[in-house]
């Protein structure tokens, strides 16, 4: 008697786990949690070739969830403006106020700090386990937001909007691995501590200093959705 007991138990226990399981792989979350690690570059006064003088770039990442199609992402992010006057193909006077042909001698390497805040659309409904919502593991999508900048060599502090595209891929029912690229345009022209080497001002997004980041992420699902609630 205690042994069919027993085995009655275990046989539940076993129907029990693969179920779990399968709601876990249904379930929606609200937030996800993570980082970034990868190189940056800059489309500045210094440097005018893509991905010249690349440095070593990482951030945090903060993803509201608003549903499989699309969220909104919070990133702290880290890198550097680096390049030199030498390597450019403008020819920068030491003095732009004179006449001459004396050559600007300029290096930059200073550290640039972000914070932007990003609208995320995802190509195709996000999720782990297809079931009849359709849902995909791995997924393109494009992003679109508003930053503020520091450039910590000019002493610069401004506002950018990023712009860009990834892929994400969802390796377990809470474990997301991702790669996406940012162009990030910014307002200020002294993000590397050069500003107007030519002598000419401009104004809106012209001739001012640029930056990318190009990061491989990983984050963490946080705070499930009530599958059965109404207004969740």
């Amino acid at each position: 008697m205690k042994l069919h007991r027993i085995l009655t138990c275990c046989i539940a226990l076993m129907l029990t786990i693969p179920l779990s399981a399968q709601e876990d792989d249904d379930l929606e979350y609200r937030y996800e949690i993570g980082a970034g690690a990868g190189v940056n570059f800059s489309l500045s006064d210094v440097n005018s070739t893509w991905y010249g003088n690349t440095q070593f770039a990482g951030g945090a990442i903060f993803r509201f969830i608003l549903n499989p199609r699309m969220a909104v992402k919070i990133g702290l992010n880290y890198g550097k403006m680096s390049g030199t006057t030498d390597d450019v193909d403008n020819f920068y006077p030491a003095n732009p106020d004179l006449s001459g042909t004396e050559r600007l001698k300029f290096k930059a390497d200073g550290e640039v700090y972000d914070l932007s805040a990003l609208y995320e659309i995802n190509f195709l409904p996000y999720g782990y386990a297809q079931g009849y919502q359709g849902y995909k593991r791995i997924v393109p999508y494009l992003q679109l937001g508003l930053g503020l900048t520091y450039g910590a060599a000019g002493k610069a502090f401004t506002a950018n909007v990023p712009l860009g595209f990834g892929i994400k891929y969802k390796i377990a029912p809470r474990l997301n691995l991702g790669f996406e690229w940012r162009m990030h345009l910014s307002l200020s022209d002294k993000l590397e501590n050069l500003e107007a080497p030519l002598g000419i001002k401009s104004s809106g997004f012209k001739n001012k200093d640029n930056y990318s980041f190009t990061f491989l992420t990983f984050t963490y699902d946080l705070s499930p959705r009530c599958p059965n609630c109404n207004k969740d």
